[in-house]
């Protein structure tokens, strides 16, 4: 479309509590960068709650709305009802059931608004049974809990993910390029790079840019074998390759591979992949509900007892302490 006043689009920004504020802004600015350099409102929008009251972001700043979950249904049939609804999802929203809120995203969702989630919200949009054979991204900290939790949800690293009528992003910045790639959409390469230049950003990065640094750049690495490796390790977790499988997908030797990492990450290469499972088994512990040894069998070991063990040699608690801190905190 050009910029026609028929491309406009009515958003509803639903915010749940300990949403990030860095996703939230990404998503809105875009549009009103875009209304700015459209000459007209081409995007409105809208905040609503589940009960119209300000919501605190995550970073401790309260956010007034203008309409609760209860206003938003009366408008799901009227002329105020909106084209796509946006959840914002943040902080601990891996055990959110409100059945209302899944109805609700539903009905739109069946009437044909788009809905979105930014940041975690793939869990609100899952939960609602919206994410079922479907492709969707999720903040890389919360994939391996989301992925145990809804295996039938598609769920990638990517910076942003749309099938369906269904957009979900990773957040942070990549909120900005999901919202640019709609305004997209309805708007010719032109208004996109003006807008991208409003916002000093050089290009909308694609779905499938990276979340996360290099690993090059994260670990400070620069011996390409090492990198394929670890590469090799983060790829099978739940059933970890033997040092004699890697030397045979490498090209190396048993032993070069010990002396590289040795000199490359100060430890074995069995080290190295033991506290990158751990790592793994962490973040389910903090992110999912499932029981112990079910966290033992997805990252690796063969019995709940020796996960125990090596837990608690590398994190000084056990994986149940690590679980119940996490709740303490949250009730805090």
């Amino acid at each position: 479309m050009s910029g026609e006043v028929s491309c406009k689009r009515s958003i509803v920004f639903f915010l749940i509590p300990d949403f990030t504020m860095m996703a939230f802004s990404a998503a809105l600015e875009p549009l009103r960068t875009a209304n700015r350099m459209a000459g007209y409102d081409a995007y409105t929008w809208r905040l609503a709650s589940i009960d119209g009251a300000p919501v605190r972001a995550s970073n401790g700043v309260e956010v007034a709305v203008g309409a609760s979950l209860s206003d938003e249904r009366r408008k799901m049939t009227g002329h105020e009802r909106p084209s796509m609804v946006i959840v914002c999802g943040g902080l601990n929203i891996e055990d959110y059931g409100n059945k209302t809120v899944f109805a609700w995203l539903r009905e739109e969702y069946n009437r044909g608004v788009a809905i979105g989630g930014l940041c975690t919200a793939a869990y609100v949009l899952a939960g609602a049974g919206l994410l079922t054979d479907k492709r969707c991204a999720i903040h890389w900290e919360n994939l391996p809990g989301f992925a145990e939790k809804y295996p039938r949800a598609n769920v990638f690293a990517d910076l942003f993910e749309t099938e369906a009528n269904i957009y979900t992003c990773a957040g942070g910045t990549a909120a900005m390029d999901m919202m640019l790639k709609l305004i997209g959409e309805d708007f010719d390469e032109s208004l996109i790079n003006r807008v991208c230049e409003q916002l000093l950003t050089d290009r909308v990065r694609s779905p499938s840019d990276r979340q996360r640094l290099p690993l090059r750049a994260r670990l400070g690495v620069q011996n390409s074998k090492v990198l394929t490796i670890i590469e090799l390790m983060e790829a099978n977790l739940a059933e970890p390759l033997s040092l004699v499988q890697i030397a045979d997908n490498v090209g190396l030797s048993r032993r070069q591979i010990e002396r590289l990492f040795r000199q490359e990450m100060g430890r074995s290469p069995a080290r190295y992949y033991l506290e990158i499972r751990l790592d793994r088994a962490r973040h389910l512990l903090i992110q999912s509900s499932l029981p112990v040894v079910e966290v033992a069998v997805a990252c690796g070991f063969v019995s709940a007892s020796h996960f125990s063990k090596c837990y608690r040699e590398l994190y000084a608690r056990s994986p149940q302490q690590e679980r119940a801190d996490r709740k303490q905190l949250l009730v805090a």
